[in-house]
């Protein structure tokens, strides 16, 4: 957000601002517990939850005064080794601190979750070092935070391994994967939640689709892309 970088993903600050008001006029915004809550078949009404990756400085500098004046609750997924090492993301900007991160969980609005500690690829990890890429993350969230983490995010939105789906399962209530389709009751696996990318050129009218599960095909398509787009990533 703010200054643009190459990312897709990465909006302009008035128009997240358009699409979050939009948001809450619209749906029920709800934090991920609660989302997870309606997926096990509790009652509740169908309901969206509003989630972001790696943990960049423009989340507090830019996005959070936005949720808070509309008063919409975020999971944020972090990196921690980038956290823990101030260093930057790349084209896609500097990262979070941890007061930082403290900050925008005092404002009740923010959870944080695990987005692995160093950003390594699950499907094509060793197995032999699964269990560190998540505890190290786990152990550096609750250390700076001061509770572990309950939910995680797969990196590139890639499954893991049949070891590291193990792994997550035993630590967390929750893995989210990318899919641009709804969960549905009753029918969502937690460990592997769908999510609908947001992206600059997506406007009101896709905006509109994706926030209700459609483009399905938008995201096979991606999905194939990535498969050649990753092919020989590690991160």
């Amino acid at each position: 957000m703010g200054a643009r970088t190459a990312s897709t993903v990465d909006l302009p600050a008035a128009l997240f601002d358009a699409q979050m008001e939009a948001l809450a006029a619209t749906h029920r915004v709800v934090a991920l517990d609660e989302a997870l809550r309606v997926l096990r078949g509790e009652p509740g009404d169908p309901c969206v939850a509003v989630t972001f990756d790696d943990g960049t400085a423009d989340l507090v500098d830019l996005a959070l005064p936005i949720l808070v004046r509309h008063e919409i609750p975020a999971t944020w997924y972090v990196v921690t080794s980038f956290i823990d090492e101030q260093r930057s993301f790349g084209e896609t900007g500097a990262p979070l601190t941890w007061d930082a991160l403290r900050e925008a969980q005092a404002t009740g609005l923010v959870s944080i979750g695990s987005h692995t500690h160093r950003h390594q690829l699950m499907d094509r990890i060793a197995d032999a070092a699964v269990a560190d890429a998540l505890d190290r993350s786990i152990d550096s969230i609750a250390e700076n935070l001061g509770h572990a983490p309950m939910d995680f995010a797969y990196p590139k939105g890639l499954l893991g391994s049949t070891t590291a789906q193990a792994h997550i399962r035993q630590r967390f209530r929750s893995a989210a994967l990318a899919g641009t389709r709804a969960n549905v009751v009753g029918e969502a696996d937690p460990y592997a939640l769908a999510r609908s990318p947001i992206q600059v050129g997506d406007g009101r009218m896709w905006f509109d689709r994706k926030v209700a599960g459609g483009m399905a095909l938008e995201d096979m398509l991606r999905a194939a892309l990535n498969r050649r787009r990753y092919a020989q990533a590690t991160t």
